[in-house]
């Protein structure tokens, strides 16, 4: 009996143990199942688009590129692209970074590199204008003094410039006559027209605003600038010795550099990708740490870039000008507008007085008539004419006491003289 029970232990156990690996089992199938599904989110989440490669020779064509690929090719971050993400509504951008210039700028949202750009595909006009023009440049100016991405960028500067004048200019044709209509007759419709035409105004100057303060907060900062200098420094990449800023203590298969000015720490694998990558984004980003902020050197090559975004900046800031002239036409509109409707109201007011103090004076003169005309004996009644002269007499003293009010009121100057 005892060897049985010593037996069946066993048994028991080896179940116990065969349930307890198969709840593991099913506990792990169901983490690869979850996480098999989270994956097929991810997938589902990370969409591709449809954009439009441009090359530096004018060739140009439409690819599908999914949003990691974007990333790697470009070296740009997720929040980056979510600003050319045509489901969002973004004020308009302009950001330098290592390898790439966003551009987000009213319909036209590109991403520009030093050899191309990525265009994003849609069916607006401005799309198909950019693409057609900046191909047209490419290969019909190759002198070009501009770098690929200067001349990129400023095709996409001068279309935006040129439609927010353009639709700046549209609004002033179609508000100076109604505001001048208005003018000439109040009426419900012509308000209406003018609120409305007011707030296109407003949406359109904050768009003018926008784009107006990213180039003068570009213009403000030369680091800024030296980061969208694309070609210059991939030309520095290409040619800048890394012997100047790192030290090859120890090369093995594995690829450990150290740096000339880091302190003593453990060694870290880096490929020679990488370490090229670490020297290009020290010399590009050397202007933001003041290294370079102030050399000559610095200077030449930020000054092509300066001086095209000093252009467009005196256009854009003509257009807001223009803008900003047309809401003080409506303003004086307006307060024009207001001081005739006072105007039509005092006058309401000092008809009211003049009537208010002739129903006084006829309420007197009705109240003696009224007097005179009760069943009663007295001495008027025994002359024939008696009654008449008293009506007379109350009428001249009413006409008396109303012509006083007049002098009186003219006299205080709440009526015209």
């Amino acid at each position: 009996m005892e060897e049985t029970r010593g037996r069946a232990y066993p048994s028991r156990q080896s179940e116990s143990t065969s349930s307890h690996d198969g709840g593991a089992r099913s506990d792990v199938i169901g983490h690869v199942n979850h996480g098999s599904n989270v994956r097929g989110l991810k997938k589902r989440g990370h969409g591709s688009r449809s954009w439009i490669k441009i090359y530096q020779d004018g060739n140009s064509k439409t690819v599908t590129l999914d949003k990691a690929t974007i990333m790697r090719c470009c070296s740009l971050p997720s929040r980056d692209l979510r600003l050319l993400d045509p489901m969002f509504i973004y004020p308009s951008t302009i950001l330098g970074r290592e390898k790439a210039i966003v551009v987000s700028l009213e319909q036209i949202r590109c991403i520009i590199t030093a050899d191309e750009v990525f265009l994003m595909n849609s069916l607006d006009g401005s799309v198909g204008q950019y693409k057609s023009e900046l191909c047209n440049r490419l290969q019909k100016e190759k002198s070009d003094d501009l770098p690929f991405e200067l001349r990129a960028l400023e095709l996409a500067l001068e279309l935006t410039c040129s439609s927010l004048d353009a639709q700046v200019k549209e609004l002033e044709m179609e508000m100076y006559p109604v505001l001048d209509e208005l003018t000439s007759s109040v009426s419900t419709l012509n308000l209406e027209r003018v609120r409305r035409f007011k707030g296109h105004l407003l949406a359109l100057t904050q768009r003018v605003q926008k784009v107006r303060d990213e180039i003068e907060h570009l213009m403000d900062d030369d680091g800024d600038m030296a980061e969208m200098c694309l070609t210059e420094k991939k030309r520095r990449l290409d040619t800048y010795p890394l012997s100047d800023l790192f030290l090859q203590t120890h090369l093995s298969g594995s690829g450990t550099v150290i740096s000339k000015s880091a302190p003593a720490s453990p060694e870290r694998t880096l490929s020679g990708a990488e370490v090229l990558q670490r020297a290009f984004s020290n010399i590009g980003n050397s202007s933001k740490y003041g290294s370079l902020a102030g050399s000559s050197d610095n200077e030449e090559k930020i000054g092509p870039l300066e001086m095209l975004l000093e252009a467009y900046f005196i256009v854009i800031d003509n257009t807001l000008n223009n803008l900003l002239s047309l809401k003080e036409y409506i303003d004086d509109t307006e307060d024009f507008i207001n001081i005739k409707l006072g105007n039509i109201q005092n006058r309401l007011i000092q008809f009211e007085l003049l009537l208010t103090a002739a129903t006084l004076l006829a309420t007197v003169f009705a109240a003696v008539t009224a007097v005179f005309g009760m069943n009663f004996e007295t001495t008027v009644f025994d002359h024939p004419s008696g009654f008449h002269w008293v009506l007379v007499v109350t009428g001249i003293g009413c006409a008396f006491v109303y012509f006083s009010f007049l002098f009186y009121f003219r006299n205080k100057k709440v009526l015209p003289a």
